[in-house]
């Protein structure tokens, strides 16, 4: 594999298909035998996830489920639905959880390739990384914590039909100094991209999801770490648009947010659940009452208590004498008796005894959670294994 030449680091690709060595990227031929150059994708998921610590200690935040699916699971229907097939996965440190949650893809109908990137460098640097898998096809990078519940596929439509040298998604954004920022000229293609400007030329946020096309590889030979020791690809596309390369922006209107802080989190489970449809697969008796856009499923027994949607319950939780929802997603295998808790995420495993008030919480897998006598609303951020008792 290519490396950077300050950073000297070591990657590798790897395909989960037991008992078998990971083949060639594969390639379509043209009539005349000439070869196709396909759209692809590299989805970005090492990151270290350290504004949801401690919940990220044990598990990456990709992984982190909203509305009962992790955030990669989402990233991958939406490159999916775009017609695209072949996907390589940036991994870091929790490379072996990622891969045991999708394995070689097949499930989802698509081939995915592991690449390990030793440490994080920038995105530009997992260009680099994935440049073997890549070779001079076109494709799309997906940053993989954010959610966009309307997909990218009019996008990748407009990026096959045109291909520009590179194609930027945007959105406005109260706060462009926080991201990095695309500027367009009177013609609508990008004249200049900013990372965290201090005085944004506009209010257009580039928001982790791009199309190149094999020019992009020559940009990031060019660029050299910034000040954060990082390959930013936001001085790569500045590389391209310096040197004459085709830059647009199209402006995405639906929802998007980055899932990496737990506002982020609660923000995307809320648009996640928006989208469901009332789906009751699970028992529930005669005196408990689900009102609205309730799912759950099969293994699911809900007794004696009240549910208001949009709320999602995964298999074999049982939910006895609480109040759930609205927007609140429960992962399987888990227990609720007596409890109240709206705005959350619960995940797997996790018991939850007498507490009431609950609201915006997140808590991690196979947590224990116990009221004890004598307090009103409480707030919880609830990393893996922990055990919290609180008054009730």
């Amino acid at each position: 594999m290519r490396s950077t030449g300050s950073a000297q680091l070591r990657t590798h690709a790897f395909r989960v298909q037991p008992g078998q060595d990971a083949p060639e990227p594969a390639r379509t031929a043209c009539r005349g035998g000439e070869e196709k150059a396909t759209v692809r994708a590299l989805l970005l998921s090492g990151g270290t996830g350290t504004r949801l610590r401690p919940l990220t200690y044990s598990i990456p935040k990709q992984l982190v489920p909203v509305g009962n699916k992790p955030v990669l699971g989402h990233c991958l229907e939406n490159i999916r639905d775009c017609g695209i097939e072949e996907v390589g996965v940036i991994v870091g440190p929790h490379a072996e959880q990622v891969a045991a949650v999708f394995g070689d893809g097949s499930a989802m109908g698509l081939r995915l390739t592991y690449l390990h990137q030793e440490r994080p460098l920038g995105l530009a640097h997992c260009v680099t990384v994935a440049a073997d898998f890549l070779g001079d096809e076109d494709f799309l990078m997906y940053l993989g914590d954010n959610v966009l519940t309307e997909g990218v596929a009019e996008a990748a439509g407009a990026f096959r039909a045109d291909r520009p040298d590179a194609q930027v998604l945007v959105t406005k954004v109260a706060n462009p100094s926080d991201y990095g920022v695309a500027s367009l000229g009177a013609d609508g293609r990008v004249n200049a991209v900013v990372e965290k400007p201090e005085r944004p030329p506009s209010d257009l946020a580039l928001i982790g999801v791009y199309f190149f096309t094999a020019a992009v590889h020559r940009a990031v030979r060019a660029i050299r770490p910034s000040r954060r020791g990082e390959l930013e690809i936001t001085d790569a596309i500045g590389e391209l648009i310096a040197t004459g390369g085709d830059v647009r922006a199209l402006e995405y209107t639906g929802f998007w947010r980055d899932s990496g802080t737990v506002e982020g989190l609660l923000d995307c489970n809320r648009a996640v659940l928006d989208t469901l449809r009332r789906d009751v697969r699970g028992s529930v008796d005669r005196h408990s009452v689900l009102t609205g856009d309730v799912v759950l499923a099969e293994g699911v027994e809900v007794v004696r208590s009240q549910l208001t949607g949009p709320v999602t319950v995964a298999a074999g939780t049982v939910v006895r004498d609480s109040r759930l929802g609205p927007y609140t997603s429960v992962g399987p295998g888990c227990t609720l008796d007596s409890t109240g808790i709206e705005n959350s995420i619960v995940l797997e495993g996790t018991t939850i005894t007498g507490v009431r008030g609950l609201d915006g919480s997140l808590i991690g897998r196979r947590a224990e959670l116990h009221a004890e006598p004598a307090a009103a609303s409480q707030r919880l951020i609830v990393g893996d294994l922990a055990k919290v008792r609180v008054a009730r």
